[in-house]
């Protein structure tokens, strides 16, 4: 169906039923998508008048505040259709979203056995890969003929994207294998599992945190993982659509984050104006009192400013040198250890590598700076040596990038190895904080080398 047709449908409440398109995954999110783009209320009422199938098929792809506003529109008894037929994952993605109290209502809408599924779900950490686990997941015993396999998987299963890939269990329910879908149908009937089996397989543990996942499916290239406890029992699978949404979120947050925003919870165009102002501000104040120090140091390097006014021209070339280096530093740390690439067990690897690229970029600035005030003082634009030789204040600013930009890469790529050593977040450090730290101690290291070389 065409988009501009269903469109036409949409409006008209005249849609068919998800089961009537089995064979067209992408129907249910298409239909959410056109769906989003009416008005709050429209889109409600006439999501309200589509067949059941179709409602439970397509609310996963609202948004959590979309979500709990249709539900407030539905009689309870309708709700706890929905709320018991979504997969796993979406149940407890929905239950994540509300307070405390709001677990508890929609807790007793459920029967006793997706209640106390989502209640052990909820148990584990936020990070845990327990909290995107799809219990409906297809398992095979090896000693079956695929015909018995297809047979039974015919029977017994539903249409979801974890029956791609089967898994081969013992009588313990222990993995032994996994198995693509297409091993069965383009193998004799007759053979048995273990005739296909490679006995190899990649699983998560029901402990891992889910960057552990995203690693995985990066690594192997899966579709679907299985997810096991500690005696190798599979509990659940994660496939990768929803390992991709985790991803995206992730790095939504560490964008956010860099640019010195407390991460929103809602999309951009969701969020409310006060709570936006509140996202941004907190930052800001604290980049903001941060700066005053700027201001601070200035004022305890009063005398040597007077002494030598020429030094306040290249106050914005210095600090602008360290805070530019220094977010350099920090983003491309924060990204290789966000890609595996880099522990804080390396800090030792990292401060060497920085030290270098320090000493060398500045180099390089320090060298274009000293050139600059060469030329200018050449051409008579600006006279430098009027109270001090000129080659002294060059010197001065030459030393001062040199000493400034080490720094800067020193301090970014340092601090966020310190934040993940202590279990926090790296992406903390953000761009702005660091740029805003150096601002402070690139002007020490300014003014003493100024007080050292002029003599003042």
């Amino acid at each position: 169906m065409l988009a501009e047709e269903l469109r036409e449908r949409i409006l008209e409440g005249s849609l068919p039923d998800a089961g009537n398109r089995s064979g067209d995954e992408d129907y249910p999110a298409e239909v959410a998508r056109l769906l989003q783009e009416l008005e709050e209320d429209e889109c409600i009422n006439v999501f309200l008048t589509t067949p059941e199938d179709l409602q439970i098929k397509t609310f996963p792809f609202f948004d959590h505040v979309l979500q709990r506003h249709i539900l407030d529109e539905m009689p309870q008894p309708q709700v706890s259709v929905i709320l018991n037929n979504l997969e796993s994952n979406d149940r407890v993605a929905f239950f994540e979203s509300l307070d405390g109290i709001e677990v508890t209502e929609f807790l007793n809408l459920l029967n006793d056995r997706n209640r106390l599924a989502t209640y052990d779900l909820l148990g584990y950490p936020e990070e845990s890969v327990a909290r995107l686990i799809n219990t409906k997941f297809t398992t095979v015993r090896k000693e079956w003929t695929l015909g018995q396999a297809i047979e039974h998987i015919r029977r017994f299963y539903t249409d979801t994207p974890a029956a791609n890939v089967i898994f081969v269990v013992d009588g313990a329910g222990h993995l032994v294998d996994d198995l693509h879908i297409r091993k069965l149908v383009l193998n004799d009937p007759d053979s048995k599992i273990e005739d296909i089996m490679d006995g190899f397989y990649i699983k998560l543990d029901i402990q891992d945190k889910i960057e552990d996942a995203i690693q995985k499916f990066k690594e192997y290239d899966r579709v679907a993982i299985p997810v096991t406890n500690s005696n190798n029992v599979v509990l659940g699978v994660i496939t990768i659509d929803d390992v991709m949404d985790e991803a995206e979120e992730q790095d939504t947050k560490d964008m956010q984050q860099f640019g010195g925003v407390e991460s929103l919870d809602l999309p951009y165009v969701k969020t409310g104006f006060f709570t936006m102002i509140q996202k941004r501000a907190v930052w800001l104040i604290i980049l903001f009192i941060g700066e005053l120090f700027t201001a601070t140091a200035m004022a305890f390097f009063e005398m040597e400013l007077q002494k030598a006014v020429v030094l306040q021209l290249f106050v914005p070339l210095i600090i602008s040198s360290g805070g530019n280096t220094g977010s350099q530093a920090a983003t491309l740390i924060i990204r290789a250890m966000a890609l595996k690439e880099l522990s804080y067990k390396d800090w030792w690897y990292v401060m060497r590598r920085e030290i270098l690229s320090g000493l060398t970029l500045g180099l390089l600035l320090g060298f274009i700076g000293f050139v600059r005030l060469a030329i200018w003082q050449y051409m008579g634009w600006y006279n430098y040596g009027e109270h001090f030789n000129w080659l002294l204040v060059a010197l001065t600013v030459f030393m001062s990038v040199v000493g400034v930009v080490l720094w800067g890469t020193l301090t970014g790529s340092m601090i966020p190895m310190l934040l993940k050593r202590f279990r926090l977040d790296p992406a903390t450090s953000s761009a702005p904080f660091v740029a805003t730290l150096v601002d402070v101690t690139g002007l020490v290291i300014y003014f003493t080398i100024a007080a050292v070389v002029l003599g003042i």
